[in-house]
């Protein structure tokens, strides 16, 4: 007897502006999950109120054209979201966002998430991605399973006394 095991391949969706709630909602599952141990509940309300304000969320998906959000979705149903943007820097895409809801984790969707992001890079002519991510969040052993290195580390004013305290990381894709 054998055993046929089938992954399901989730779709990525261009956002909009019809879907800032869904992005807010899916931010405030993912964020209260991923940062409860890492962030005092005033600190990821405050981030989650600034980083995911309507306006802010706004102005990403029509003023900048380089920025993009894609829900991240399974059988139509939303299971997170990444955000990134073309030409942070000259040939480098910066990945500010990618959250998965807590029960989707573990699953192999983070990595598709990846995937994506590196050939959207490549297509667009980016060479390098970066990242932050926080000094005690163990999505750090993801990404560096994933290829990504740590080449810095910075402590980050966002305001109202918080700060965030984070590695930097990057992956190249192709020649440096």
């Amino acid at each position: 007897m054998f055993f046929l095991y089938f992954r399901t391949m989730i779709q990525f969706i261009l956002a909009d502006k019809k879907d800032i709630k869904t992005l807010q909602d899916l931010a405030d599952k993912s964020w209260k999950s991923a940062y409860k141990n890492i962030l005092s509940t005033s600190q990821i309300e405050y981030m989650l109120s600034t980083m995911y304000s309507e306006g802010e969320l706004l102005s990403h998906i029509q003023d900048q054209p380089h920025y993009f959000y894609y829900l991240i979705q399974e059988n139509h149903e939303n299971l997170g979201f990444i955000g990134f943007e073309f030409d942070y820097e000259q040939g480098c895409t910066k990945l500010h966002r990618l959250y998965l809801l807590p029960e989707t984790q573990g699953k192999g969707y983070g990595k598709q998430c990846i995937d994506f992001l590196k050939k959207k890079s490549m297509d667009y002519g980016n060479h390098r991605i970066i990242l932050n991510v926080n000094k005690y969040n163990r999505a750090k052993e993801f990404y560096q399973k994933l290829g990504f290195s740590v080449y810095s580390e910075g402590i980050f004013d966002i305001g109202e006394g918080y700060v965030m305290d984070d590695y930097l990381m990057e992956y190249h894709n192709g020649t440096r």
